[in-house]
């Protein structure tokens, strides 16, 4: 299978001794110039993690679009926005402006979110669960207001003295085609049929919150398997992408091994642990080494082999330079061998 490679960040910045990312706004524009070193690279896609009360990106569509902006080919995304904290409404009108801005290369990913560092914070945001439904039930609602509002319906009652009639009124602007292109963060394999079933891409998430024992490929695999039988099933007719992320380090240079050499072989294994106390989860392990070693292991790895796209998830504290390089060292010496070409 052919595989597209991306970048994902998740935006940290901190004023901390061996940071080159320490402000917001290093945050923003050092994303901006990773993501022009990556189309010129040929890397396929840039995606962002958004997480709220962090020091961690958080408003995606002002960045996206300058981004787009700066580009021309480049898929552009998020990996995942928390649907808990969203206006459907609102962000439906801020998802097509981005992607009218980028010509069509919007690839949004959407979810139930993660904890986050707040209690209760899509509450703050005005949000709150309606009596009988729980944050997940939320968030899913959320997304069924947003993919109607990108697919036209009409949403609001129209004012007849402003419009002749009251009929229902989309929101504007749309962007013909973007509704194909929003994916939804499954943790589970369940979850990964419920988004077949509605339709969206599938983002395999960075950690699953299950664990029966077998590697984290492995359940990947599984879930993977389990949606492209739901999408099957529910009929759809176009062919839906599936994607992964992984934390891919390859040691070629002194400053690779400065910063990664030392890492313990309990990162190059899979991790079983707590999201909270009730929340057991399966973590994949980081790729850590010479190339030839990371492609032997990734060609191993069945969720990998599974996946049309494989997200490298990027050191972003260490600067546009040194990330530039990561990517470069992947495309050049690993990525190849899985099955990718540089998009041209």
């Amino acid at each position: 299978m052919k595989k597209k490679i991306g970048f994902l960040s998740f935006g940290h910045w901190q004023p901390v001794p061996g940071s080159l990312t320490r402000t917001a706004q290093d945050a923003l524009l050092q994303s901006i110039d990773l993501a022009v070193a990556a189309e010129e690279l040929g890397i396929d896609g840039a995606f962002f993690r958004v997480h709220h009360f962090a020091r961690q990106l958080a408003s995606p569509f002002p960045l996206l679009s300058a981004i787009a902006a700066r580009t021309k080919r480049i898929e552009i995304g998020t990996a995942v926005i928390d649907m808990r904290y969203e206006n459907p409404l609102y962000m439906a009108e801020e998802a097509a402006a981005a992607d009218l801005i980028s010509s069509g290369r919007l690839q949004l990913g959407i979810s139930r979110g993660s904890p986050e560092t707040a209690l209760r914070g899509s509450e703050s945001f005005g949000f709150v669960p309606p009596e009988g439904m729980d944050d997940a039930d939320l968030a899913r609602s959320h997304a069924e207001l947003f993919l109607a509002a990108i697919q036209n319906a009409g949403v609001a009652e129209g004012n007849p003295r402003m419009t002749g009639s009251s009929a229902a009124l989309a929101v504007t602007p749309q962007s013909p085609g973007l509704s194909e292109r929003i994916w939804w963060g499954a943790g589970t394999r369940a979850t990964g049929v419920w988004t077949a079933e509605q339709g969206m891409n599938l983002m395999s998430s960075t950690l699953l919150t299950e664990d029966t024992g077998v590697p984290f490929g492995d359940l990947q695999a599984e879930q993977i398997q389990q949606y492209r039988d739901a999408w099957k099933e529910a009929g759809w007719e176009r062919e839906p992408r599936v994607s992964v992320s992984r934390s891919i380090l390859p040691i070629t240079t002194d400053e690779d091994r400065a910063y990664f050499g030392g890492r313990g072989s309990d990162e190059q294994q899979d991790q079983v642990g707590y999201l909270d106390a009730d929340t057991i989860a399966r973590f994949g392990k980081s790729y850590i080494g010479e190339p030839d070693q990371i492609v032997a292991e990734l060609l191993e790895d069945a969720a990998v082999r599974e996946a049309d796209t494989i997200m490298l998830t990027v050191p972003n504290q260490l600067g546009v330079e040194y990330n530039t390089h990561l990517l470069q060292t992947v495309a050049e010496h690993i990525a190849p061998s899985i099955g990718w070409e540089p998009a041209s």
